[in-house]
């Protein structure tokens, strides 16, 4: 069957881009392994209960944000509760720490644990660079640059604030700390470490200003849930794209990509598509693998990350029965000593909401548990439950839940996210910042210069929903403004 774009992966950034498309009258086929759309942006469903895939935070719906503009691009509406406040974190001293949505409840807050000294200047700048950062990632969707139309498009939008971003690009969070008198305060080190990990999947010495301003004041956009899980912001997406005659595909894993005169082959476990563009979805470390093309596969070992750069997780899955769900949904919690066999000094835990009788019945409720795992090729994990053991221990120890109430668990390692995913070496949450990389060296949208393209969590902008929504936007954006379609 022919289309005239076929994309690789139903992740959010290839929804993105294809619904984008779809909208300017392109036939879009996106060809997806899984049950499920959407990727790592997900859910799925196991004995009745419907658990999230990764991701369980939701931001990117303000004004100006990705994820507002491609909803409104599209006219789609999401069902969504607003949170507030978002998380709650648990700190190694024992201190709990209330990320409040408002920048004023925020320095107070952050003030009363970690002393006065700095902290409001220090949030008030990060706060000016992230509503900065979002303001500028609309306005320069050329951005990376990968021709001279990109440079010209993005010179025209240029904008004073804009260029007052760009030394921020060359100092790292660490830096930042520094210049505040803040790198001495260990508890608001390991605080700030922590929380880059989960949106920026790095620390403070690696990740740059721009990201690590952006990362750390996601708490501060407004977070909502979706009752029933994330599918429920995946599948409007996907209804819209199949009202415009285009089709997610499920059960198609793709296996090879081939170029040829007019166009490409995209052959895939049932059968072979031909279009006259591609979007890959998938990382770039699948990507390459998939395509034939020997330059194509020289250009991306450039960007390509090896495992030792990368995180995998560990993941859980609790069903809870008769517990009493904090009014927080989102915690997480230091764990100082590490977690066995793996090392993580924090775990993420999110409950659904205990009204939500889409994904629990009454009186139940669904919580999502995730850890990072460096080097996933290396840290092969064959004893689960000594880590599954260690992480109910810890949310106990803080009394998230109790034992007791525990009345179904699942674990998840990093082979069983390559199992799910056919992701390399079972690594999610995106590629990590590096203070090498700055923004304008991450991989842009284009693959070949021909009618191959990028978009997802390996490339700019990285991770998350909103980053990834990003990405995609960017793709349909380089295709059309290439083609003229």
């Amino acid at each position: 069957m022919d289309y005239d774009v076929v994309v690789l992966g139903s992740g959010f950034g290839s929804l993105t881009a294809a619904a984008l498309l779809a909208k300017r009258g392109l036939r879009v086929g996106v060809l997806e392994q899984a049950k499920y759309p959407g990727g790592c942006s997900s859910s799925f469903k196991r004995k009745g209960y419907w658990f999230e895939t990764g991701a369980t935070t939701l931001v990117g719906l303000d004004e100006g944000m990705p994820l507002r503009y491609l909803l409104d691009e599209i006219r789609e509406e999401v069902s969504l509760q607003k949170l507030e406040p978002p998380m709650q974190v648990h700190l190694p001293n024992g201190e709990t720490l209330t990320r409040y949505g408002y920048l004023e409840d925020w320095i107070a807050e952050a003030e009363r644990v970690f002393g006065k000294h700095s902290q409001r200047p220090f949030w008030e700048h990060c706060y000016k660079i992230s509503q900065q950062v979002w303001r500028t990632s609309l306005q320069q969707r050329s951005f990376p640059f990968s021709n001279l139309r990109d440079l010209l498009l993005s010179v025209a939008r240029a904008r004073p604030a804009q260029l007052h971003l760009l030394p921020a690009a060359f100092r790292t969070m660490e830096d930042m700390l520094r210049h505040y008198d803040l790198l001495q305060d260990k508890l608001f080190v390991d605080f700030v470490n922590e929380q880059l990990l989960i949106t920026a999947q790095n620390k403070l010495e690696e990740v740059n200003e721009l990201f690590g301003a952006t990362a750390l004041c996601y708490t501060l956009y407004s977070n909502y849930y979706v009752p029933g899980g994330l599918i429920n912001l995946v599948n409007p997406i996907v209804n819209y794209i199949s009202r415009q005659e285009s089709r997610v595909l499920h059960g198609q894993k793709v296996q090879r990509v081939s170029k040829e005169e007019n166009g490409y082959v995209t052959s895939t476990s049932k059968g072979s598509f031909k279009s006259r563009f591609v979007i890959s979805g998938l990382p770039l470390n699948n990507t390459m693998q998939l395509f034939d093309d020997k330059k194509i596969q020289q250009t991306l070992q450039k960007h390509v990350m090896p495992s030792e750069m990368l995180n995998g997780a560990f993941t859980m899955g609790l069903v809870l029965q008769g517990q009493s769900i904090p009014e927080v949904l989102h915690h997480q919690v230091h764990v100082p000593e590490g977690l066995p066999l793996i090392g993580s000094k924090s775990i993420f835990i999110s409950f659904s909401h205990p009204e939500d009788t889409l994904r629990a019945p009454a009186g139940e409720v669904v919580a999502s548990i995730s850890t990072h795992v460096k080097h996933p090729e290396q840290n092969v994990i064959e004893d689960k439950a000594v880590i599954q053991a260690a992480i109910v221990d810890a949310l106990v120890r803080q009394q998230l839940i109790r034992r007791e109430n525990i009345v179904y668990e699942q674990t998840a390692t990093p082979g069983a996210w390559i199992f799910w995913t056919q992701r390399a070496y079972g690594a999610v949450g995106g590629y990590p910042q590096y203070q090498h990389v700055k923004p304008w060296q991450m991989k842009d949208a284009r693959l070949d210069h021909k009618g191959a393209y990028l978009c997802g969590d390996t490339v700019y902008p990285g991770q998350g929903i909103v980053g990834v929504c990003l990405s995609g936007i960017i793709a349909a954006e380089k295709l059309l403004q290439d083609h003229a379609v």
